[in-house]
């Protein structure tokens, strides 16, 4: 992204993409709690990551970017596990046990571990600012998940530390590919990623295909799942990052929480408390800091 200015304001196309954006990944929290009980959470995700590659795959080839998908194929398949097959089938199937809402604010943690990861393994240097993001972060997520963390049989213990989980596996994913796919091309590694998680997928959604069809409208939300909040959302993150670069690009993550906890009440009936709320803003905060969104003076002042 060495095009990108830096200080350039963003327009209102950029606002209006962004917002479109956290609308369509929030989404995608509502279309798994609507879909996985029918499908399961692997077959679902299979499908997901198939339809997304039968649009994205096409794309990139269109574009005469077949070489780069078969040269980059390692460090892709790596990230491919890391960013779409493991963290989605984690989070679908933790969405069998809590509300989308919750899951979108947990997963709102995901660029804390990324901060995290990339300090523990690349040696990326955390200043006073986001190391206090980091640890105000966590507390927001310890707030938010101390009342869930029943491992009785019931109980919402587990789906919460599938949704750490994948957001750890997000953080691995992201200085994965900032080590390894730095130079490829953002169509090559959308669509590069969701065929390899397919592929990989494949034997054990076919193993746990769920006996029983599910409905038309489980089928539509996992069409939706795929084409809208998988495929549609990855082109439109990958022109705005070309457009605003990364660190500005990020800050969609204070979105999502807000349009999954909405879109779960829409249409889903479920309730937003004010649990929910304190455990997210302070979760918010600490990615603001952490990814250095929020830069205060007093955390940044030498001495």
């Amino acid at each position: 992204m060495s095009g990108v200015d830096p200080n350039a304001r963003m327009t209102g196309r950029d606002i209006a993409e962004m917002v479109a954006l956290g609308a369509l990944w929030g989404a995608s929290y509502l279309f798994m709690r609507h879909a996985a009980p029918a499908f399961g959470a692997v077959p679902l995700i299979w499908l997901r990551v198939t339809l997304a590659s039968l649009v994205l795959v096409p794309l990139l080839l269109w574009h005469g970017e077949g070489p780069e998908l078969r040269r980059e194929i390692r460090p892709l398949a790596l990230v491919g596990v890391l960013n779409s097959g493991v963290p989605f089938v984690l989070i679908a199937w933790a969405t069998l046990s809590v509300t989308a809402g919750f899951a979108a604010i947990v997963n709102a943690s995901t660029p804390i571990f990324t901060a995290l990861v990339g300090a523990l393994w690349l040696g990326d240097r955390l200043d006073r600012s986001r190391s206090v993001g980091l640890a105000i972060g966590f507390a927001g997520v310890l707030l938010l998940s101390i009342d869930k963390a029943d491992f009785r049989p019931g109980g919402s213990g587990w789906a919460v530390l599938a949704l750490l989980g994948a957001a750890l596996c997000y953080g691995f994913a992201a200085n994965t590919a900032k080590r390894h796919l730095a130079g490829v091309g953002a169509r090559v590694g959308a669509g590069g990623t969701q065929a390899v998680s397919s592929l990989l997928l494949a034997p054990l959604a076919w193993w746990l295909w769920p006996e029983q069809m599910p409905g038309p409208s489980q089928w539509g939300a996992a069409a939706l799942l795929a084409l809208v909040s998988t495929a549609l959302a990855n082109l439109l993150f990958f022109r705005l990052l070309g457009r605003l670069g990364a660190s500005r690009t990020v800050t969609v993550t204070f979105l999502i929480p807000v349009f999954g906890s909405l879109w779960g009440a829409l249409f889903l009936g479920e309730a937003v408390t004010g649990a929910m709320w304190r455990g997210g803003a302070v979760i918010l905060l600490g990615t603001a800091l952490a990814t250095g969104v929020l830069r205060p003076a007093w955390l940044t002042r030498r001495g």
